[in-house]
Formats: structure tokens, sequence, C-alpha cells
């Protein structure tokens, strides 16, 4: 009897320690504690930059091309000369035409005079009254085509300003399309330059209705707050991925649908005092639609996928133990996912030690040392559309 209970004693006599031992430590897993706050919803969407005024430069009177006045790719001022046509033929017209208005004047002179002489032999009853009527019609009839005379005069000194081709506005002065000995036509299509003003510039990008819907109801239930026009900001993100420095203003929205790609156009407008921007150039437009003011955002790497490819996380329950959490996901802004349902304040997520731990398992929260880093800051960096 006794030696059959032996082992049993033996048993009992093990120290503590070696139970323990026995027993697994729980895993440490990295944790983040979600927060709500307020933040701005930033679409991103494909656009070009336009000019905002663009002028083709062409002649005004027809003649040759003598003298070319400006630098190619350069900046020039509205009324800076650009082309000289050939000014003899204009001043010519000039000179006939100021010796004609002279003539007229004489003329005029001489009827004023004969006019006046009349009238006082008239008065004297020594002139009948018709030969007055004579020389006062005679009068009025100089004195129109003095008028004509002078309208000669202007437009031959507008002829010959015209002359000089100046820019109709301020801009970058593009390729010469003309050069000197060349024949250019008044009124003609032909262009002799294109002329864009570059600071400041358009950025035209669009939108789909589907998603101009969605924002409108969610600004209705009071999802979002809208952001006031005169706050609201536009940026720009390069084809090489940098942000332009300078945030421009919105400033309209079409009211029109395209009827093949169901888009609204807008246009946002920057200032570009370097010509970084220039007509043509793909970007994205990072532009903000309104605030969540009560937003969850959460580490990207928080969120997983489940076998039906849904989003989900891992919850740290209050007894240490792992749950799995459905959750809805909205656009990732500033390198967080936007979480728009399953989440709320003070929940415990696992941000890192996932292959630590399966579903169920008590584990040993840490705090996530980068997320106050990641997420103390209202963003402004761009939002993507996400999966749900």
């Amino acid at each position: 009897m006794l030696t059959a209970m032996a082992p049993l004693l033996a048993g009992c006599n093990e120290p503590p320690a070696a139970s323990a031992a026995a027993k697994p430590a729980e895993p440490e897993v990295g944790t983040f504690t979600v927060r709500s706050q307020a933040r701005a919803i930033i679409r991103e969407l494909p656009g070009r930059i336009a000019p905002t005024r663009v002028s083709e430069v062409r002649a005004r009177v027809s003649g040759i091309i003598v003298e070319r006045l400006f630098q190619q790719g350069t900046e020039v001022k509205a009324g800076d000369p650009l082309y000289r046509i050939d000014p003899k033929p204009f001043e010519v017209e000039l000179q006939a035409s100021e010796a004609a208005l002279d003539k007229a004047e004489a003329a005029l002179d001489l009827a004023t005079q004969h006019a006046k002489r009349i009238a006082t032999l008239t008065s004297q009853r020594a002139a009948p009254e018709a030969e007055n009527e004579k020389a006062i019609a005679a009068q009025r009839q100089a004195e129109a085509e003095v008028g004509s005379r002078r309208a000669d005069v202007a437009r031959a000194k507008l002829n010959l300003d015209y002359a000089t081709i100046r820019a109709p506005i301020s801009g970058v002065v593009g390729a010469a399309l003309v050069s000197e000995g060349a024949l250019v036509v008044q009124n003609d299509s032909t262009s002799l330059a294109t002329i864009q003003q570059l600071d400041s510039i358009y950025a035209d990008f669009t939108q789909s209705v589907a998603e101009m819907h969605k924002l409108r109801r969610a600004f209705d239930s009071g999802d979002l707050d809208r952001i006031a026009p005169d706050t609201a900001k536009v940026r720009l993100v390069l084809d090489d991925g940098t942000v332009y420095p300078i945030s421009g203003k919105l400033l309209f929205s079409e009211a029109k649908v395209d009827a093949y790609t169901g888009q609204v156009t807008l246009r946002g407008q920057f200032p570009n005092p370097n010509r970084e921007l220039l007509p043509g150039m793909y970007v994205r437009v990072l532009i903000e639609q309104g605030i969540d003011s009560d937003a969850i955002a959460v580490p990207q790497q928080a969120i997983q996928r489940d076998a039906g490819g849904g989003s989900e996380v891992f919850v740290v329950k209050d007894d240490g133990r792992i749950a799995t959490q459905p959750v809805r996901t909205g656009a990732v802004q500033d390198g967080l996912w936007l979480v728009s349902e399953g989440l709320k304040d003070g929940d415990r997520i696992v941000v890192d030690g996932f292959q630590k731990f399966v579903p169920g398992d008590k584990v040993k929260p840490k705090a996530w040392i980068d997320a106050d880093a990641s997420v103390g800051s209202v963003s402004s960096a761009p939002a993507t559309q996400a999966s749900r």
C-alpha cells in the first residue's frame, strides 16, 4: 500500500516553479486604442493643367513681316510689340488721308464764308432766299466732307498702329509661327504665335455623379459637415508623387453630366509663380469635400481580410482574450484606414504580433509605439477610394 502511494507523494513534493514552467506564457501583442476625432474627408481625383487665358496672335492688317520683336518662350506684357509689318504703305495712306482732310477743311472755310455773304445779302433783300438756302446746304455738305476725311485719317492711323502686332494679354509667348518676309493677311485664321497666361493656372478634374450623390446624402444625414467655400483647400500631387506646395481654391462644378463618362467637371485655380505647372500636365487633385466630426482612423496593418474578402480587426476584450470584429472601411488617408462601422471609442485593436495568437487566446497587450504619432494629427494627405 505504501509502495503504491510513493509516486503520488513524490509528485506532491515538486516545487511550484516546475508547474509554472509547464504553463505557456501569454503572448505579447502591440495594440492601438481607438479614438474618434474630427478629420477632413479628402478625395483624390485625376486632372489636367490648363492655362487661365489663351490668346492666338493674329494680324489685323495685311502686309509683309519685316521684324520679329520677341524671344520665344519668354514672358510678355499686354501691349508689348511682337511683330512689325512693313509700315510704308500705311504711312503713305495716312499722308493721303491727311491731305484730303486739308482739302476738305479748305472747302469748308470757303463754303462758310460764302454762306455768310449770302446770308447778309438776303437780310438786305439783295439776294433771293433760294440762294441763301443753297449756300447753307453747301456749307453743311462741306462739314460732312470734313467729317468723312477725319474718319479716313483715323482709319489710316489705326492701320499704321496695327502694323505693329502687339500682345493682347500678358503671359508666356510660344513659338514664332511666321518669320520675316512672310505675307500675313488681315483677319486670316493663321496664328502668328500663342500666348498663355500661366500665373495663376487652372486644374480641371472630374468626379463621378455617384460620388457626388453619396457626398450629398452624407451632408443631408449629418454624417459629414460642410466645409465653407472660403476655407476648403484644393491641393495637387504631381506625376512624380510630390505635393505641389501651394494650395488652390475650388472655382466651380459644372451643372451638366458628361453623357459618355457619367462624370462632372470641376475646376481649381492655383498660383504658379515659378511656372512649375504647365498646360497639359497630368496631376492628381486633392479636394476637401467635408468634415467627419467623429471619424475613426486605425493603422493600415490593423485591417485584416477574412475568408470572404471582408474587412475585420482583432479586438482585445476586457478579459484579455482576442476576438474578431468585422468592420466597414472607407478611404485610406495619411496612411490610415478610416473605419465607418464596427469600432467605437476605447476599443483596443491589435496592430502587431498577429502570428502569436488565434481568436480566443488570452494575450498580454502592449501599447503600439508609433500609433500616437500616426494618428495624432488631422490629416491633409490624399484619400483614395477603398474596397468595402
